[in-house]
């Protein structure tokens, strides 16, 4: 066994390789980028060196100055984690030359996987099902949408270099082809490195189920079952689960069987995903091979109590597998839930931020046993006070859940997503307990479109804030206050109590929720305040106005007495904002101080702004051009991804700020743009 590995990642799989290693008594190596000088997986490795700028261009993916790190550190073995260079064959192949153990599958499996067209001629030679569509090396845009026209529509454009989503478009029209096909293009080139594509038929209703191989270097190979994986968005996983809802024993059977065979027939070693497409009637299609650990493998670690990372360690090594196929069993069920700084509501935006607070559910720090009626587990790369930066993948955490069945593992998803509290910038939580509750995930009715199909569910309207968390916010503005005057001693001047000679001082809090003012009245009395709202018009206690009195204040907690009734929750104020966590879910509201706000003019007009820093890739249209509302104004790459900035309005571009290719920072106006 190796007793120093080097992690060639950063983020939560670094992180979750160092706690195995420790586990196994192994010393681990981290790198890290200059954006990453006090990332959590720096700090959790036993050394660490710097390993270049912020770009991953630059540092992560910088093969050479990985393995000079390797090298001088005395580390045996390279873990590329996910991403990065975990299937780059030249990487693995380098790796071995330079004497160090890629713990990963040989470069030969990596190629031959790596290229989509290339594995699925693999596995038309191999019989093994596949969707219709072209696969081949001419990579003109009109041949390519001739292909696409022969197939019907709607068809998927795919990268074939491709993963985790990116570089992926569905085409409904022939006329859409050629615009999406640049838009896949520039995106595989960004991310991959390669723009080829294949065009094949997007299947309606899909369900997107993968399998587990492993693998050994004495030419065994097992499957530990399936996770499905259908709950996406923009073609990347929401939520995982393990085994797949509704698998009857023959087809998880035969879906197996054809994952070790797709696995064999390349000679792969160590952890892989084979992924199959599959329709509601149980027919099944191969899609593509990830030759590396997979971001949902904690769903099949808690279904059958196995670390998969220990075992690709001692794959490595030269061990055999520790298990025979017939000795792996299945127990419970398993979900995860990937935490990330997006903003769902403004089409899944990443967000950018300092994590100023972050409080998570209960959990072990890595957890395999079934031995309780559910486990809570979460594996993060980031700690209240980290930043989320612009360079790499918005993930927070992973939030995995296990439970004696499935329903057993809903519930302990839903009460874990409650008690997760981010502020500091956006993050995907309220959205996924949405999802987590909704009716067609809790009955298992999965595909790929789910979240489109249910979105006035997953997407409603904005409801009143409740009078419990305007008191709440209300609560933490009145005891700040009263705390500062405590703090700044006896001076009559600074006393906030609301004394007055003939009479209560009485005041309003200016609160905004989701845009729209919700003032609250308040009138201050010896011990308590009495509150008025409009929520409150229709009860009669004390004239229209409820009686607070604060309870409890420990830190950020406060519980108070509201009329006959408690309410308590942790209300986190950032700037003019409160955030409020109650009853199991996140409020945000605004406050204008009216001392800080008097003399505000309305902004000005006519400003389009980008939503985070990025680069200008395509502009769309031109200088004096008239546009309709909608109509998109120009492409920006931002954390990987592709933003379109649309028109708000119908009106006039009256002139373009940026050109392609350059760089913008986050709220830097791009155009100029004048209504109609």
């Amino acid at each position: 066994m190796f007793t120093k590995i080097l992690s060639a990642n950063r983020g939560e799989i670094a992180c979750r390789v160092a706690a195995t290693a420790r586990r196994m008594g192994i010393k681990t190596v981290a790198v890290y980028s200059e954006a990453d000088a006090g990332a959590k997986h720096v700090a959790v490795c036993d050394e660490a060196v710097l390993i270049g700028p912020a770009t991953a261009k630059e540092s992560y993916l910088r093969a050479d100055k990985v393995i000079e790190v390797a090298l001088a550190t005395g580390a045996q073995a390279i873990h590329p984690g996910y991403g990065f260079l975990s299937e780059n064959a030249q990487f693995a192949a380098a790796c071995a030359k330079a004497g160090l153990v890629f713990i990963g599958p040989p470069a030969s499996a990596i190629s031959a996987m790596g290229s989509k067209s290339a594995a699925k001629e693999l596995m038309e030679t191999a019989k093994v099902p596949l969707v219709p569509g072209y696969h081949g090396e001419t990579q003109d845009a009109d041949f390519l949408q001739q292909q696409a026209d022969k197939i019907t529509y709607p068809v998927l454009l795919k990268a074939s270099a491709g993963g985790g989503g990116k570089g992926m478009r569905i085409v409904e029209q022939s006329a859409d082809f050629k615009a999406a096909l640049a838009s896949c293009k520039r995106e595989a080139i960004n991310s991959f490195g390669d723009d080829k594509v294949l065009v094949e038929r997007y299947l309606t209703r899909p369900r997107h189920i993968e399998i587990q191989v492993f693998a050994d270097t004495r030419g065994e190979c097992v499957y530990l079952f399936e996770r499905d994986c259908s709950v996406q968005r923009r073609h990347q996983k929401v939520l995982e689960e393990a085994p797949a809802p509704g698998m009857t024993p023959e087809r998880r059977r035969a879906m197996g069987e054809a994952a070790v065979a797709a696995a064999k027939a390349v000679g792969y070693v160590g952890a892989g995903t084979v992924e199959f497409i599959a329709n509601q009637d149980g027919s099944f299609y191969f899609m593509e091979m990830n030759t590396r650990l997979q971001v949902e493998h904690p769903v099949t670690e808690m279904i059958t109590g196995l670390d998969l990372v220990e075992w690709q360690l001692r794959v490595a090594s030269g061990e055999p597998l520790p298990l025979k196929q017939e000795q792996l069993q299945l127990s419970g069920h398993a979900l995860e839930a990937r935490i990330y700084a997006e903003n769902p509501d403004k089409g899944f935006l990443p967000s950018t931020g300092t994590l100023r607070h972050l409080h998570t559910p209960a959990a072990s720090e890595f957890a395999v046993s079934q031995s309780s009626a559910s486990i809570v587990r979460i594996d993060s790369g980031v700690r209240q006070g980290d930043a989320i930066s612009p360079f790499y993948d918005p993930m927070i955490a992973k939030l995995i859940v296990w439970g004696q069945d499935r329903q057993q593992a809903l519930a302990a998803m839903a009460k874990a997503l409650a008690e997760y509290q981010i502020v500091g910038l956006a993050s995907n939580v309220k959205f996924l307990q949405r999802l987590v509750a909704s009716q067609a995930f809790s009955e298992a009715d999965l595909d790929t479109g789910l979240i489109e199909r249910h979105q006035d569910t997953l997407f409603p309207t904005a409801t009143p804030v409740a009078i419990e968390v305007l008191a709440l916010a209300a609560a933490s503005l009145l005891l700040s206050e009263r705390n500062a005057v405590n703090n700044a001693g006896s001076d009559p001047w600074t006393n906030t109590d609301g004394w007055r000679l003939n009479g209560n001082l009485q005041r309003r809090l200016a609160f905004v929720d989701d845009g729209k003012a919700s003032p609250l009245d308040v009138t201050y009395e010896a011990a308590r305040w009495l509150l008025h709202h409009e929520q409150l018009e229709t009860q009669t206690l004390q004239q229209t106005f409820k009686q607070m009195t604060v309870l409890e204040q420990d830190g950020d907690f406060i519980e108070i007495s509201l009329g006959d009734r408690t309410a308590a929750g942790t209300v986190v104020r950032e700037g003019e904002q409160f955030h409020v966590f109650y009853a199991g879910s996140q409020h945000t509201l605004g406050y204008v101080d009216p001392l800080l706000h008097a003399g505000d003019v309305e902004a000005e007009g006519g400003r389009l702004t980008a939503p985070m820093p990025g680069k200008i890739v395509a502009l769309l249209v031109s200088q004096g051009e008239q546009v309709k509302k909608g109509a998109p104004l120009l492409i920006m790459e931002a954390m990987k991804m592709e933003h379109t900035i649309a028109a708000p309005a119908d009106g006039l571009v009256e002139e373009l700020l940026y050109a392609v290719g350059d760089q913008v920072s986050e709220s830097a106006q791009l155009l100029v743009f004048k209504a109609a």
